[in-house]
This record gives structure tokens, C-alpha cells and sequence, in this order.
């Protein structure tokens, strides 16, 4: 597979006014009773987005995202550049991706470990649901840092070597900025989310602002910008099927 498509279409798949801020720590027992995140709640899920992605080259990739997924389980997903094309297709689980390259005709096939070996970059299936939705990473304990700043809470959490900062909305519970940062690897990964909206009674963002570096062949890090708009979402109780022959 072309290294640089691969690194853009990852990056596929993966900006708010402020006001005068006030800076309080917060202790363990005043964390857990101000800080509520909001998880995104759902069995089934089928979306389409608008995507457009801009490589430091300077080369502009615009097309259509169709997004599948089951909680916890399993992400699939399609990117057709238009006319009916599909470029490419895809599935994430919880032990590895597979990706089919329509247009070079290549597959590729790694675990997490495996990727983040390749491109210096550590994902996991919790990490793109969590992207996805604005979720914060982990699960917050007394080991994290936690602030309050005006209307927002800053959120620092440590796992496996990786930093995960998080700027949480008080008033939705839900990830409005994130980046991640690691100890042993060049890659990064950092998200916005300039509003959200009522999905079935849960705020959800129809917009996402993603900014990727990865390792390209040479070990030096390339830039990707991935704009995603989703213009149809839809929760569901019924099983989706997840369309990949490898």
C-alpha cells in the first residue's frame, strides 16, 4: 500500500471561545463529584461524513466517509473519492486493522503494536471510539490531574507511556480539545471539536478537526489534516453487518 495514502486515511479515521479563566485544583473528593464526562451511549452505529484531507505536500484528498460500528467490538469503514468509487475499505477490532487499497490493489494487515512499531504512533479501538465521540481517553482515578479553568476542566492522564490531554466542556461533560503525546515514539494525535449537537438526547459532534503526524519510510514525520463534517448519523438496536473480504 502507498505509505502516504495510508497515512492520510488513518488520519481520517481517525476552536472555542473562551472567556476570563479562573484556575482551581481540584482534590480527589471534588473531582469525582464536579468532573461528569459523557460517554456516548449506543449498541449500533451507521454515519456518513464529508471528508477532506490536507497532507504537508500540499495535496487536498476530498471524498466521503460511510462509517459502521459496535460498541467496543468493531469499526468499519468506506472512503470513496466520489462518482462511486470506493478507494478504500476497512475494519478495526480490538486486536488489529485491515485495510483493502481499491485503487493500488494492496492490503494491509497489522496489530496495534505492529502499527505503532511502523509509524510511531500507538491507536487502539478505544482510542478512535473515544476520537470519534469525543470521548475522554480513560476513565478518570486519583493518579490523573485534573483543573478547572473558567468553563472547562484541563484533564492530564498517563497510560503505557502515552500522554492524553484533555479540555472538557463543563456544560456537555464532552472532550473539546485532545492531543496525545508519547514517551518513546515521534507520533501525535491531536482532535477539536468546535460544537455539538442533539443526537437523540446525547450532545454528539457533527464536526471534527483531527491533526495526525506519523512516521512516513524515512523515520521523518509527516503532517496530516483531516477535516471531517458528518451530515448523517444514525443509533441503532439492530445488528450492522461489517462488509471486509481480505
Amino acid at each position: 500500500m502507498n505509505k502516504h495514502f495510508l497515512l492520510s486515511l488513518f488520519a481520517a479515521i481517525l476552536l472555542l471561545a473562551g472567556c476570563a479563566k479562573k484556575t482551581r485544583v481540584y482534590s480527589s473528593d471534588e473531582t469525582m463529584k464536579e468532573f461528569t464526562p459523557s460517554y456516548f451511549d449506543y449498541s449500533y452505529l451507521s454515519a456518513k461524513a464529508r471528508v477532506v484531507m490536507e497532507e504537508e505536500s500540499g495535496k487536498t484528498t476530498r471524498g466521503t466517509l460511510n462509517l459502521r460500528a459496535k460498541r467496543d467490538s468493531v469499526i468499519w469503514f468506506s472512503i470513496s473519492p466520489g462518482l462511486g468509487i470506493e478507494a478504500a475499505r476497512g475494519i478495526i477490532t480490538r486486536e488489529d486493522i485491515k485495510v483493502m487499497d481499491r485503487i493500488n490493489n494492496k492490503d494491509i494487515n497489522l496489530t496495534f503494536d505492529q502499527f505503532q512499531n511502523t509509524y510511531g504512533l500507538k491507536l487502539s479501538l478505544d482510542l478512535f471510539q473515544n476520537v470519534l465521540f469525543a470521548n475522554i481517553p480513560y476513565g478518570v482515578s486519583y493518579r490523573d490531574r485534573l483543573i478547572r479553568v473558567g468553563k472547562t476542566f484541563e484533564l492530564t492522564q498517563r497510560r503505557d507511556g502515552i500522554t492524553y490531554e484533555s479540555v472538557v466542556g463543563v456544560q456537555h461533560g464532552k472532550v473539546n480539545e485532545l492531543t496525545t503525546s508519547a514517551r518513546f515514539h515521534k507520533g501525535k494525535l491531536s482532535a477539536s471539536y468546535p460544537e455539538f449537537e442533539d443526537l437523540d438526547g446525547q450532545p454528539y459532534a457533527y464536526k471534527i478537526l483531527l491533526r495526525i503526524l506519523m512516521e512516513n519510510e524515512s523515520s521523518d514525520l509527516q503532517s496530516t489534516v483531516v477535516n471531517l463534517e458528518f451530515n448523517k448519523v444514525e443509533i441503532q438496536d439492530s445488528p450492522l453487518s461489517f462488509p471486509y473480504n481480505f
